[in-house]
């Protein structure tokens, strides 16, 4: 073999080593570029809830789409079978990150899945933000979303283990508003409250026949945060089933109970920079 050959079989070598390694590299990669320049991706995780159950886990950039997905929803198209269309949906604390979800419908699924006509039919499944606005569907054949249900071996806990998704802070119920503020740290402002200390005077100076008069609850047709909030978790702390305050905002939750005015009147009253508002029913 003559010297021309030999240089031109290493270059070779070395080229057919240089892209072995290259599409290895890209390969380890794949999932960092999906993540940083691809779309939102809607996964079929593995229910606990068996044929009454649909898991998913739900992958976007928070970074590039600042939306918080509150709703899932499965949708059967099937137009040569009986029913021809049937939807199925529930709705969650807002998610502002990647998330998984494992959800039992009951027998409305196994109604669903045994639709005649199924494996022909098509099934959209889609996770909405209501309060953005924005909706990312994934549709497929009937029968492959069954098949994918059922073979699936990543669990929501899997999901999140692998994506590094952090819980949500849990929805978590209050009875009654009993807690001392310490001094608001942007403000230095302490909660003007029956509960604090030093206005506990104030408090009692006003007590008596007026202070025991039952004020008659109302409900609320809305509840809003204007600009100013000082993420302080006063109205959280109160009516947690209204208010969630964020690392810099408070947001009203989706279908928040509207028959505890009084409740919310008083989230407002607490609020040190007053941009709490609320129009009576």
């Amino acid at each position: 073999m003559s010297t021309t050959s030999l240089i031109a079989l290493g270059i070779g070598v070395i080229l057919a080593i240089g892209l072995v390694a290259t599409l290895g590299v890209l390969s380890l990669l794949s999932g960092t570029m999906e993540f940083f320049f691809g779309s939102p991706k809607i996964f079929i995780l593995k229910s606990k809830h068996g044929k009454n159950g649909v898991a998913f886990g739900f992958r976007f950039n928070s970074e590039k789409e600042s939306a918080r997905f509150d709703q899932f929803k499965i949708r059967l198209f099937n137009p040569f079978g009986s029913p021809t269309q049937m939807s199925l949906y529930r709705d969650f604390d807002p998610q502002g990150s990647s998330f998984a979800r494992d959800i039992d419908f009951g027998e409305e699924m196994k109604k669903l899945t045994s639709a005649k006509g199924f494996n022909d039919a098509l099934v959209e499944l889609s996770v909405y933000s209501s309060r953005d606005g924005i909706v990312h569907q994934q549709t497929l054949k009937a029968f492959k979303f069954l098949e994918r249900s059922r073979n699936a071996k990543m669990s929501v806990d899997d999901f999140n283990e692998k994506y590094k998704v952090t819980k949500s802070k849990p929805l978590y119920t209050i009875p009654g508003k009993s807690f001392v503020s310490p001094p608001l740290p942007k403000s230095g402002k302490a909660l003007k409250i029956a509960t604090n200390p030093e206005f506990a005077s104030e408090f009692a100076a006003a007590g008596g026949a007026a202070a025991a008069e039952e004020k008659p609850n109302f409900s609320v047709s809305k509840v809003w945060i204007e600009p100013g909030c000082i993420v302080c978790d006063a109205c959280e702390a109160i009516f947690p089933e209204v208010f969630e305050v964020t690392e810099d905002t408070c947001l009203i939750r989706p279908g928040y109970p509207t028959d505890d005015g009084l409740k919310v009147e008083e989230a407002a009253d607490a609020c040190p920079v007053e941009v709490i508002k609320f129009d009576k029913a």
